[in-house]
């Protein structure tokens, strides 16, 4: 089938696209039922609203690596936060051979 580019008039702005043969055919080679409704910057703006930049939301709410319970998002230049999980210290570390050196010296 030949393509043609074809002007389309945006749902959300009203501005004039165009869709173009190119795009009307990988529309066809992915087997999309419909047409594109916005243009590409409203396109653009919607996936920024819904929160997942790459439009692909696979039916359910993932969760982010900020909402796994007792870590937080890494932060650059600083020490890691663990959400103050129990137990654990970032300069305590008796409970992982922290003394290690002190008893090594003993037989010595």
């Amino acid at each position: 089938m030949e393509y043609k580019d074809k002007t389309m008039k945006c749902k959300d702005c009203g501005e004039d696209f165009v869709f173009t043969a190119r795009d009307q055919e990988f529309y066809a080679e992915k087997g999309f039922q419909n047409e594109p409704q916005r243009c590409k910057a409203c396109r653009d703006k919607k996936k920024l609203e819904r929160g997942n930049g790459n439009g692909r939301n696979f039916g359910g709410n993932k969760p982010s690596f900020g909402s796994r319970p007792g870590f937080s998002k890494p932060s650059f230049g600083g020490k890691p936060s663990f959400g103050g999980k129990p137990g654990f210290k970032s300069g305590n570390t008796s409970s992982r051979g922290g003394n290690f050196h002190r008893n090594s010296q003993r037989g010595a």
